[in-house]
């Protein structure tokens, strides 16, 4: 599986972003997917997963009731809507691809990466 991420750019905050991540190959469905980030000299962490089928999600503390995940099958896409967006949300975000049907959180758990997309956030 090959991901392509997109959708990054600069935004102020209280603004709106949505990233998207295109996925190659027939077995997409399969894959729970996930969304990481990594700010300027901090460790990768995690934003949000969905499940194969996309009927659950879970997401990050720090970014519940501000952003959603999502997935097309159809389009072998994810999304991840980023609304009401503060400055510390400026990070590199990176989508990943696992093996698996269910949710997963820890970057161990993924498989496959795509090459990430830089959100910055101005105040």
């Amino acid at each position: 599986v090959q991901l392509q991420a997109s959708g990054g750019g600069l935004v102020q905050a209280g603004g709106s972003l949505r990233l998207s991540c295109a996925a190659s190959g027939r077995t997409f469905a399969t894959y729970g997917m996930g969304w990481f980030r990594q700010a300027p000299g901090k460790e990768r962490e995690f934003v949000a997963a969905i499940s194969w089928t996309g009927v659950s999600t879970f997401h990050a503390d720090s970014v519940k009731g501000r952003f959603t995940i999502s997935r097309d099958n159809a389009k072998n896409t994810v999304y991840l809507q980023m609304n009401s967006l503060k400055p510390e949300d400026t990070a590199v975000y990176y989508c990943a691809a696992g093996r698996y049907s269910g949710i997963r959180t820890m970057i161990s758990q993924y498989d496959y990466w795509g090459q990430g997309t830089l959100v910055t956030v101005s105040s």
